[in-house]
């Protein structure tokens, strides 16, 4: 089973004839997911191979039903994209776009969360569920379909922790990039309560990084809500104190934010954390062979 998507989800491509839009929605129908339409302003009737392009989102949704949409276009017009697939209630926005303004981007957070909608990102790679369906930018032929699930705030991080994942035998059930921005659509909490109702996921990765207290909120989750197994993994342990470290929400500012206090809560909450990457696999393994919940 899976979390969000599947092998018959229906997707949009907001930006369908730019550069990375193009690309990417080429690359998914490549990878097997039902790219049904994409969305251009003043493009309507075009099409990118066999791909429809509309002029708006609203008439791609006459035509076609859509499960989710991906957003590609540039970040002054991103949160403007979110809202107009939030107008058509479209159950899943993925935003990939990064640099959007904080500002526009927590004013299009509640308005998506006032519809009873969904977004994911910004400035994150979307998700992959290995076998039925890829939405985003991740490289695909690196997934294999299996029973642990990821999440993380990292793109290149996740591309990493899922090859290792993969070359040691643990398959995946869906792998989020969650974004690295300080507003984001979806939290660690919010997927780790979609992986915790999965029956198909035993265990879980979390790939956390420097800024912010969201790690923390995510561990006392794992220690009160969870019964599968999940292990950890904190980036920019090293990162100076006040320097943004590549994500807008990557810095330690007050004294908080510390991989140290990331790490700790971890811990406390019997999670445990690989200092490298490739130490995720054997954690997870140690942790399912024991039939411990955390």
């Amino acid at each position: 089973m899976s979390i969000l998507i599947d092998e018959k989800t229906n997707v949009l491509v907001q930006g369908v004839t730019g550069r990375d839009g193009s690309f990417h929605a080429r690359q998914m129908v490549q990878d097997g997911t039902r790219v049904v339409a994409g969305v251009t302003p003043g493009k309507s009737g075009q099409k990118l191979d066999e791909i429809p392009v509309y002029g708006t989102v609203s008439e791609a949704r006459k035509d076609h039903r859509i499960d989710a949409t991906v957003i590609f276009v540039p970040a002054r017009f991103a949160a403007a994209a979110v809202r107009e697939a939030a107008d058509a209630d479209i159950p899943l926005i993925i935003t990939i776009t990064e640099g959007v303004p904080v500002l526009e981007m927590l004013q299009a957070y509640h308005y998506v969360r006032s519809r009873g909608l969904r977004m994911i990102g910004p400035n994150c790679p979307g998700l992959v569920s290995p076998g039925k369906c890829k939405i985003g930018i991740m490289p695909y032929h690196i997934h294999k379909p299996g029973n642990i699930g990821v999440i993380s705030r990292s793109g290149t991080l996740t591309y990493e922790v899922v090859y290792n994942l993969t070359n040691t035998g643990l398959g995946q059930s869906t792998c989020i990039g969650i974004g690295g921005d300080p507003v984001i659509g979806t939290s660690f909490i919010d997927a780790l309560e979609l992986f915790q109702a999965d029956p198909d996921t035993a265990g879980v990765v979390v790939i956390g990084e420097i800024g912010g207290d969201e790690e923390e909120k995510a561990a006392e989750f794992v220690r009160t809500r969870m019964n599968k197994a999940v292990v950890g993994f904190i980036s920019g342990r090293t990162a100076p104190p006040g320097k943004r470290m590549g994500h807008a929400g990557a810095i330690i500012s007050g004294g908080t934010g510390t991989p140290e206090a990331k790490v700790q809560a971890f811990e406390s909450a019997g999670i445990p954390v690989a200092r490298k990457p490739d130490e995720i696999p054997a954690l997870m393994k140690a942790k399912l062979q024991a039939g411990e919940p955390r």
